[in-house]
């Protein structure tokens, strides 16, 4: 169901999704950046009557949500805001997202909700609250193919590999610790903790011990590739892409984290992505030698993450395509 507000849809996939074990726990490293909200009766209310400048809240509406959080709109007299809340799950994962929506939005290249609080709830959970954005109708595969790879180009990180914070991915745990060498990380960061994730839950040792064969051997798959870490969005689907009322992309419910670029892409298998969109992208940002040969290797990712969240019905797909790697790499 599409509303009339970014930031609704808080999940990796096209359908919907079961929680995690509990045994998988969050693991976040402290930030000082976002001020967390003091507690109150009504922490959201409070801030919006003093920090968000409204002397009135007009009326609060529903607007759905993912599996993992609610969404609401607030409407003020000095115009609307969008929270979501989580009854469960602690700040640090809005603190997670806001931060990424923060480093995208300071890009100044494609739109994205500006994040203004995060903070706890008086009965458990939290909450984050957003800038409203009005969904148009429109959806130009050019200009967000063009936006995308403009914040591609100008987000770039000095320390490597990796986010201030680890993040979620859906809700699953997303390990984003600083790694100098892109092989290295997506390895062992990505592929690597997807893998140990199906043999903890599903006791999966044929793909467990198949992927780690493929991460020992992937290193030509990279040959002649230039790799500068670039700020990805991490989560690209069409849940996560929209348009505001002028016809300009705009992306939400980021999983955020610097990266080869060519990692966005993971999840075009649900995103639509059609000729235009990457005509536009490599226009800014250069197709690089082997794109298509490491395609599947990004798509594996998200792969790996849709069986640990929704169980065997995508186990075959990965299983093929690490399968298809071996083959290829002789390993």
């Amino acid at each position: 169901m599409m509303v009339a507000h970014v930031g609704l849809l808080s999940f990796s996939s096209c359908i919907p999704c079961v929680p995690l074990p509990s045994r998988l726990k969050f693991s976040f490293t402290k930030h000082k950046t976002l001020t967390m909200a003091a507690m109150s009766d009504d922490p959201i209310r409070e801030w919006i009557l003093s920090e968000g400048n409204a002397t009135e809240i007009r009326g609060i509406r529903s607007i759905g949500g993912g599996c993992i959080n609610r969404a609401s709109c607030y409407v003020t007299d000095t115009g609307s805001f969008f929270v979501k809340t989580n009854r469960s799950i602690g700040p640090p994962m809005f603190e997670g997202e806001a931060l990424g929506l923060n480093a995208m939005y300071e890009t100044r290249s494609i739109r994205v909700p500006k994040p203004f609080k995060v903070g706890p709830l008086p009965i458990g959970g939290s909450y984050i609250i957003m800038e409203f954005i009005e969904f148009g109708a429109s959806r130009d595969q050019s200009a967000l193919g063009r936006k995308l790879a403009e914040m591609h180009k100008a987000g770039k990180s000095r320390k490597g590999f990796g986010f201030d914070v680890d993040n979620t991915i859906g809700s699953t745990p997303q390990i984003n610790t600083w790694t100098s060498d892109w092989i290295e990380f997506y390895g062992e960061h990505r592929l690597g903790y997807q893998l140990k994730l199906a043999r903890q839950q599903y006791g999966d040792s044929l793909i467990y011990e198949k992927g780690q064969r493929l991460i020992k051997n992937m290193a030509p798959l990279f040959k002649n590739a230039v790799i500068e870490p670039c700020l990805l969005h991490g989560d690209l689907w069409s849940g996560n892409i929209s348009s505001d009322k002028n016809g300009e992309p705009v992306i939400l419910d980021p999983a955020c984290y610097y990266g080869h670029n060519e990692a966005e892409f993971g999840m075009s298998w649900c995103a639509g992505f059609g000729g235009s969109f990457y005509n536009a992208y490599f226009e800014v940002m250069p197709k690089q030698p082997g794109f298509e040969e490491r395609r599947d290797l990004y798509t594996l990712y998200h792969y790996l993450n849709h069986y640990n969240l929704f169980g065997s019905g995508y186990r075959s797909s990965a299983m093929s395509i690490i399968d298809d790697y071996l083959r290829l790499l002789k390993a």
